[in-house]
């Protein structure tokens, strides 16, 4: 539920924006095929934010909002970066939202944190490797234990052919 709170110009935004990702959810909900989703959004989410680039050029152009406030830099910022950030209506499969890099980027993050307590230097660059293979199995949805149970027991397999025991594909190689 949006909170009305804050300038109207604001809302505006928020509930455009809403709008395109409404679309979206009944798109996945449709469990359409990227190209269809893609049509669904040049169809219906198109006009939405055609409206909305228009809309936010009146607003600087008409000088109603002013450029060094917080909402006319969130303006000239959408506006600069508005091939990138509308890439959903060109391109099959390209999402709307960059959240999973921003999740993964919160986790190096911690991570990075948490490392200020290793005791050596070889300890933060095991734990650092770990890291890494246990991030990429949940980026590929293999369980990280049962992935680096398979690579011990499969250490000769591994070693002869690394290549065949990546985590987004060690699953065909056991037996």
């Amino acid at each position: 539920m949006l909170r009305r709170t804050g300038p109207e110009e604001c809302r505006h935004v928020i509930e455009s924006l809403g709008k395109v990702f409404e679309i979206d959810d009944q798109a996945k909900q449709d469990k359409l095929s990227n190209s269809e989703r893609l049509s669904l959004h040049q169809t219906h989410s198109g006009p939405v934010m055609e409206e909305l680039k228009t809309w936010m050029q009146a607003q600087l152009d008409q000088k109603k909002v002013e450029p060094n406030s917080s909402l006319g830099k969130a303006i000239l910022y959408m506006m600069r970066h508005w091939e990138p950030l509308t890439l959903f209506l060109r391109i099959e499969g390209a999402p709307l939202h960059n959240n999973l890099c921003e999740q993964v980027l919160k986790r190096a993050i911690l991570h990075r944190k948490n490392s200020l307590f290793f005791k050596t230097q070889r300890g933060a660059q095991m734990g650092d490797l770990f890291m890494s293979l246990i991030h990429t199995c949940q980026l590929c949805d293999s369980n990280p234990f049962e992935y680096l149970i398979a690579l011990q027991i499969h250490h000769d397999d591994v070693a002869d052919n690394p290549h065949l025991w990546m985590p987004w594909n060690f699953k065909d190689r056991i037996p």
